[in-house]
């Protein structure tokens, strides 16, 4: 027995050396591969009108590339510039399934991105080279051969930035970045932000530090770059749509608050600063009526077009029509909508408390809240 064991006890590491050579020889990784040999869709100089908005989208397919062992190649789509040679490509996107499929399925949305980088303006045409690199371990193996796309992009920007900031001498904030104000996004692309502008100059940043990317206005377009400048303090409406290119800046002026019982305005609320309008000591005294006492309202912003055309913007409530609000009413009932100019319909109503009491009337179109109002008994 004793024999046995220290035969074994002598045998054991060259077991495991054997098997560990074993292994090695099993295992050892072939990345040898064959390139993609020909690119099938679509087309070369295939032309397409993008559509960014919708959810179009344009397939690139092309043969199989092989591995000498049989094993799995992963494909990446490479696009460069026209007259690129994908050194310093614009876009590498992993093909579909993970890199798996010998397709890449690219909505126009990403191909209105890859065109803006290619160079290609809004609203101009232009081509795009794209190639298909073939991988399988550290050995990545370009297609044999490359084709181009021809695009029409839309008006508009490829990249649509998550936020935007108003910065420069003539805004609330003046020219430190850090102190930008901050637009309300109010749908996908668009923003929108209430603020007065004085004299000196102002641009749009898509954020407040470091570098960002700066826009402007320049007849109701939206460029990238330069600068506007601000002539007189005046209270504007600046709403930018980058999904369409087009910027305007309505001017604003005194909020009136309609008292429907009344038929008329009860006073002005002036704009103070930081989208608000506000008003104190304000003593508001309900209509007697046979069956009670009224109390509803609502509001009229006076505005001016760019070109001069004044006009009046109703707010009032989402609700056709209301119970009188108590403590316990939820924030959400003083919330602003665009309503119409009916003496009636779409009006909120006063607390109890506010009858024949001085009061203060705050109005709130600011971008870290919803558009709202609030009446504060003195």
């Amino acid at each position: 027995m004793k024999r046995y064991i220290a035969a074994l006890t002598m045998s054991l590491p060259l077991l495991v050396a054997s098997m560990l050579t074993g292994c090695k020889d099993d295992y050892e990784l072939n990345t040898n591969i064959q390139p993609v040999d020909k690119l099938t869709a679509p087309v070369n100089d295939k032309f397409t009108k993008l559509q960014p908005a919708t959810s179009a989208a344009l397939s690139f397919e092309w043969d199989q590339a092989r591995a000498e062992d049989g094993s799995l190649v992963l494909y990446e789509v490479v696009f460069d510039k026209a007259d690129g040679n994908f050194t310093t490509p614009i876009g590498k996107i992993a093909s579909d399934g993970g890199g798996i499929q010998n397709r890449l399925t690219l909505s126009h949305k990403d191909l209105n991105s890859l065109a803006g980088k290619a160079g290609i303006a809004a609203l101009g045409t232009g081509k795009i080279k794209w190639t298909v690199n073939a991988s399988k371990g550290y050995n990545i193996q370009a297609a044999k051969e490359s084709r181009t796309i021809e695009v029409e992009r839309p008006n508009g920007f490829a990249e649509i930035p998550v936020d935007l900031y108003l910065t420069g001498a003539a805004t609330e904030g003046g020219a430190t970045l850090a102190n930008a104000l901050k637009f309300k996004s109010t749908t996908a692309g668009v923003f929108e932000l209430y603020t007065s502008l004085k004299d000196g100059k102002y641009q749009f940043a898509d954020r407040n530090t470091g570098t960002p990317n700066l826009y402007s206005m320049d007849a109701g377009l939206l460029k990238e770059g330069g600068d506007n400048t601000q002539t007189g303090t005046k209270v504007y409406r600046i709403r930018l749509d980058f999904n369409n290119a087009t910027a305007t800046a309505t001017e604003l002026g005194t909020i009136g608050l309609w008292f429907a019982p009344d038929d008329k305005f009860l006073f002005e609320i002036p704009y103070i600063s930081n989208g608000t309008w506000s008003i104190q000591n304000q003593v508001i005294t309900f209509r007697a009526e046979s069956w009670g006492r009224d109390e509803r309202y609502k509001f009229r912003m006076k505005t001016t077009t760019p070109a001069g055309v004044a006009a009046d913007e109703w707010w009032g409530s989402a609700n056709a029509d209301n119970q009188r609000p108590t403590d316990a009413t939820a924030l959400s009932f003083w919330e602003l909508r665009s309503v119409s100019s009916d003496r009636w319909q779409n009006s909120f109503k006063f607390k109890a408390t506010v009858d024949t009491k001085a009061n203060d009337v705050n109005v709130y179109f600011r971008a870290d809240k919803n558009y709202t109002h609030e009446v504060i008994v003195k």
